[in-house]
């Protein structure tokens, strides 16, 4: 099914994820439906505070990047429970944008690597070490999972500058192509 994906300015977005034991009612159709609701969106990455979930969970599918990015040719995972353990080498720029902040893109510097561990959809627990494009979407969803956006990253007076765009995706006054869901909708006259 594939669900609202929300806007910027709900709370739960904000909301540090929480550990998800073994026995979580239903996460198969929570994850099936994160990933339904990424592709009609789009997306390469989704995390659950996204669709309403404040819990330690995001997937990836960087399908997307494969053509200039050859780290990306099939990563695609489920992340449950994760943790990076360590982010290293050169800070590079990469322009980002986000599902919840539809209409805005800026340049967020990020390191090319990480080291993080996590449990896959059947709680398998793996320790790995990704690069490049692959990394960067690693790392903005797992920010997702701790209540930071990457409109968070970026210079302070470039994000005082999209003080509008921001209020204007929170109140709804927004094009968009996939289901969304707003805090604060536009009145209809």
């Amino acid at each position: 099914m594939i669900l609202p994906v929300y806007a910027y300015g709900f709370p739960v977005l904000r909301k540090k994820g929480e550990i998800i034991p073994k026995d979580y009612p239903n996460l198969k159709t929570v994850i099936a439906n994160m990933y339904e609701t990424m592709y009609a969106a789009e997306g390469v990455g989704l995390a659950a505070q996204q669709v309403g979930y404040d819990l330690m969970l995001f997937i990836v599918d960087a399908k997307p990047f494969e053509e200039e990015h050859p780290e990306a040719k099939g990563f695609k995972k489920v992340f449950i429970n994760a943790e990076i353990i360590e982010e290293s080498g050169e800070p590079w720029t990469f322009e980002e944008g986000c599902l919840s902040f539809p209409g805005i893109r800026e340049d967020v510097v990020r390191k090319p690597k990480v080291k993080i561990r996590y449990q896959d959809e059947n709680f398998k627990e793996h320790t790995e070490v990704l690069e490049g494009i692959i990394a960067r979407v690693v790392q903005h969803e797992f920010d997702h999972n701790k209540g930071i956006f990457f409109v968070d990253r970026i210079n302070p007076i470039r994000k005082m500058m999209l003080k509008n765009k921001l209020n204007n995706i929170m109140k709804g006054d927004v094009k968009v192509k996939y289901k969304m869901k707003f805090p604060q909708m536009k009145k209809v006259h």
